[in-house]
């Protein structure tokens, strides 16, 4: 609910230049990269994953309320949206560490795809309830963030009440230390993998980029703004299992290309021939694809990498360095826009992603499943 409205409420309502809201979205999404790795350590190193992703979602539930509490102030605003992804730093790494290990190995990809599924449900209703109440309220944002902190609260509930931590034996005397980090992060594959995942934070855009260009261009009113998340929603709601199980059998890495090169395709569609219902469609469509392409799939890629004792440490590495890329991405693209304008800027980014791609499949070019099962002796 609130990240399909807070670009709009920081843009339009707030009046902030594309470069300060370049630089908040890096924040609500970079800035907090060491709390990634704090999380993801303690929860291997105390065995209770999630009660770590529990302080998580907490953290970002009375983030909402926080927002509400700023008011106008873009300082205080800015220290809500840090809290609110110091909880997504903490939960993240210990929840895609739950699912790598209750999951098969040769299942990570289909398991990914229909967790992020079932994210994308709220993902998908959340933009048409925050449209609902912004219309009952009187275009009210205030009531947009105290309804979603509310569902927030209910989900936590659900969280602590049905969801089964996965408890391991005990690990021996240093198995989780930051000595045996040091050490994973000096193996090749480890090493490759947080390399490739920091070349392809630097390559994205944030997604209230995208949807600002969508609507400066399209001239779409304030009430429309949200359906825009939604579009995309939807079509990561309905592909993200179906090629979370595609990529399990032809292979991940080929997979995650393929959704950085829609990735491609949707900056350079911002400013190309479309226009109207079929670019807002084909953008929507397309976005949703990448993110069903790329999000589950790094992670299903990254599980066999990562030793079960420091899955979620790893885990966080990953992230950690995809959200410090974030942070820089996001200033630079904004800069980029109010300097020399979103066509250009759009433009740009594609010639970025497609250089990262190359970049990563020469990365990760030994790191599929494939090559893994071989390495193995795995019958195919």
């Amino acid at each position: 609910m609130v990240t399909a409205v807070l670009p709009l409420y920081l843009v339009l309502g707030l009046h902030l230049s594309p470069a300060a809201y370049g630089a908040l979205d890096g924040l609500h999404t970079g800035a907090t990269a060491l709390l990634r790795l704090v999380g993801g350590y303690v929860a291997d190193r105390v065995r209770r994953r999630k009660a770590v992703a529990g302080v998580g979602y907490g953290l970002s539930a009375f983030a909402k309320l926080g927002l509400v509490a700023a008011g106008g102030s873009l300082a205080s605003i800015g220290l809500v949206v840090a809290a609110d992804r110091a909880g997504k730093g903490l939960r993240t790494a210990p929840r895609d560490a739950l699912i790598t290990l209750s999951a098969p190995e040769a299942s990570l990809g289909r398991a990914f795809g229909v967790h992020r599924a079932m994210d994308s449900v709220g993902a998908f209703a959340g933009p048409l309830v925050a449209l609902a109440v912004l219309t009952a309220a009187g275009q009210s944002f205030d009531a947009v963030f105290v309804t979603s902190f509310c569902v927030a609260a209910l989900g936590l509930l659900i969280l602590f009440l049905f969801v089964r931590d996965h408890r391991e034996a005990r690990p021996p005397s240093g198995t989780v230390s930051p000595r045996a980090v040091g050490r994973l992060l000096r193996t090749a594959p480890v090493r490759r993998l947080v390399c490739a995942a920091c070349l392809l934070g630097l390559a994205t855009v944030g997604d209230g980029f995208v949807y600002l260009l969508l609507q400066r261009r399209e001239s779409l009113s304030i009430g429309w703004f949200p359906l825009l998340a939604v579009g995309t929603s939807l079509s990561y709601l309905l592909l993200s299992a179906p090629i979370g199980a595609l990529a399990d059998r032809i292979g991940r890495l080929p997979v995650m290309l393929g959704g950085y090169g829609v990735l491609a395709a949707v900056y350079l569609l911002l400013h190309g021939p479309l226009d109207g219902p079929v670019l807002l469609g084909t953008v929507l469509f397309l976005y949703g694809l990448f993110y069903a392409a790329t999000e589950g799939v790094l992670m299903a890629l990254a599980g066999p990498v990562l030793p079960e004792r420091l899955r979620t440490t790893g885990i966080a590495l990953v992230q950690s360095g995809q959200a410090l890329a974030y942070l820089g991405s996001s200033v630079l693209f904004g800069l980029a826009w109010q300097e020399w304008g979103g066509a250009t800027a759009s433009r740009w980014a594609a010639v970025a992603v497609v250089g990262v791609g190359v970049a990563t499949a020469f990365l990760l070019r030994s790191s599929s499943p494939r090559s893994t099962d071989e390495q193995k002796g795995s019958p195919s």
